[in-house]
């Protein structure tokens, strides 16, 4: 490829030298097999339709029934139900028929998703309180209230589901911040009072703080370039895209314009853009070609990194997608094996022996036929049996996803069985003891993200002069909700013989999710 980074190599204070090489082989031949890990992953948490028609497509068996689309965890189930082999790098579209095997009936049951969604309804589906460690009272105030208003701006509560959501699906999220130009003039005209301990009056400060930008990253994308001796470490950050472009392609070559999902992009403007994130500087390319490039006015890299679980060892935490892929396909296979067996079995059939046109008499209602054949018979076989041993294997199956999700069905409203006396929250958080101990561990790398992310925009704001602030205020604490129902009246005794213990009253209305001021604090 065609990059060029020596902007990076003669820098004072850069960590290392980018390899053009390097970063050509990590958004090329490298981000081939990640992508198609991720895409896998994504695959099977959202499970997407893909349409096709039956009769022109030479990789589809004939059917008698067929359905005319293919969902995405069909990957998993075996030759011998889809009628397909699929590789790795073929995925649910790129299947060969297999000779001789039609397709069965398909059943997919999502396990997956709605593990992944209640995690992330219990971790983000209530509202988290900030608190800035200033020891003066009201620049506390006033740094949660600039934080809380970049949050808002950004999406709020739905920003930190979002990341919730990648991190779940791919095991870690990254997040950027930006800045527009609006920002970058704030930073020119501040300068010059830069020395000044006066600052812009804080609503002035809030309107321009809004024109920060924190940009989640999916996996995908990302490509870190890590160091060779901290793996902690980020020497640069590297992301790769593709996007498409509110224009039309000039080049009319068709196979040019297929684009990386080996489909025709008709006439609109796709490129491959590769962002390269040094401690100083910053590129853009498109199509290999350099496009925009600048000064981090920062100094370190804007990136905050999320691990969705932690993994020593590895940039990328466990997600929580992948332990479950194994047992979401047998149960898939198992249900779609019933499915099979209950479309066979459930109409009676009928054998008829020495009866002429059997075939074409109707079975009906008061029907009389009649033969000259003694040896006439008709032999009826069919009808759904009961399959205990079928049944069991598949809530075997379900118990199994629950204990490797730590997500109980019980979790999203799905009661059987008996579960004990729910009305008491001690059996209540018995029952959910994993996903409360699952939820607790990932407040604690999403927490320190998000501790990172505060830190991170208190630093920019302070480089730009918009709003100065020491090391010691860009400290963040943050006072999670319960994700259980909770007894108003128990929570307000609890606070009321802690003040009796003489903790702080401001203290205690943050732990019960309220603040001095009327504004709403994520």
């Amino acid at each position: 490829m065609g990059f060029d980074f020596l902007i990076f190599n003669d820098v004072p204070g850069d960590k290392s030298v980018l390899d053009e090489n390097f970063v050509s082989w990590l958004v090329g031949e490298n981000a081939i097999d990640a992508n198609l890990y991720y895409e896998k992953l994504w695959n099977y948490y959202h499970n997407p339709i893909t349409d096709i028609t039956y009769g022109t497509d030479t990789n589809t068996p004939d059917n008698d029934n067929p359905r005319p689309y293919r969902q995405g965890q069909e990957y998993g189930l075996p030759p011998r139900i889809t009628g397909l082999t699929h590789s790795f790098y073929g995925g649910i579209t790129g299947g060969t028929a297999v000779a001789g095997v039609k397709r069965k009936e398909v059943v997919i049951e999502n396990d997956i998703a709605w593990r992944i969604d209640t995690q992330v309804d219990f971790l983000f589906g209530k509202p988290f309180n900030i608190s800035c460690r200033a020891k003066n009272t009201e620049r506390a105030k006033e740094i949660e209230t600039i934080l809380n208003t970049i949050f808002q701006a950004n999406g709020g509560m739905t920003f930190f589901q979002s990341l919730a959501m990648l991190g779940g699906i791919y095991g870690f999220v990254d997040i950027i911040l930006r800045w527009d130009e609006q920002f970058i003039q704030s930073h020119s005209q501040t300068r010059q009072d830069q020395h000044s301990s006066i600052g812009p009056e804080l609503s002035i400060v809030l309107e321009k703080a809004k024109n920060i930008i924190l940009e989640a990253i999916e996996a995908p994308r990302a490509v870190p370039v890590l160091s060779e001796n901290n793996y902690h470490n980020i020497d640069f950050y590297v992301q790769h895209y593709w996007q498409l472009h509110n224009q039309l392609e000039e080049n009319k070559n068709i196979i040019d314009a297929i684009n990386h999902h080996g489909k025709n992009v008709s006439r609109q403007k796709e490129t491959h853009n590769v962002e390269v994130i040094s401690a100083n500087h910053w590129q853009r390319y498109e199509d290999q070609e350099l496009v925009a490039q600048g000064i981090n006015p920062l100094g370190e890299i804007p990136v905050v990194h999320i691990q969705n679980m932690p993994m020593p060892m590895r940039y990328g935490g466990q997600s929580d997608v992948e332990p479950l892929i194994g047992l979401q396909d047998e149960l898939n296979t198992r249900l779609s094996d019933r499915a099979s067996r209950v479309t066979f079995q459930s109409f009676k059939m009928y054998l008829g022996k020495g009866i002429d046109s059997f075939e074409n008499r109707a079975i009906a209602p008061g029907r009389m036929w009649s033969t000259d054949n003694p040896e006439a018979s008709i032999e009826e076989f069919g009808g759904d049996d009961e399959s205990p041993s079928e049944k069991s294997h598949i809530e075997d199956i379900r118990q199994a996803l629950e204990k490797a999700s730590g997500v109980a069905s019980v979790a999203a409203g799905i009661l059987t069985g008996k579960v004990g006396n729910l009305t008491s929250a001690v059996a209540l958080k018995v029952t959910l003891m994993g996903l409360l101990s699952k939820t607790e561990r990932k407040r604690q790398s999403y927490g320190q993200g998000i501790k990172d992310m505060c830190s991170l925009i208190l630093l920019a704001l302070d480089k730009t002069g918009l709003y100065r602030t020491t090391p010691d205020e860009r400290e963040i604490d943050l006072h999670w909700s319960s994700p259980l129902p909770e007894n108003i009246i128990e929570k307000l005794q609890e606070a009321t013989m802690k003040k009796e213990l003489g903790l702080p009253a401001e203290q205690i209305f943050k732990e019960l999710g309220y603040q001095s001021d009327v504004k709403e604090c994520f």
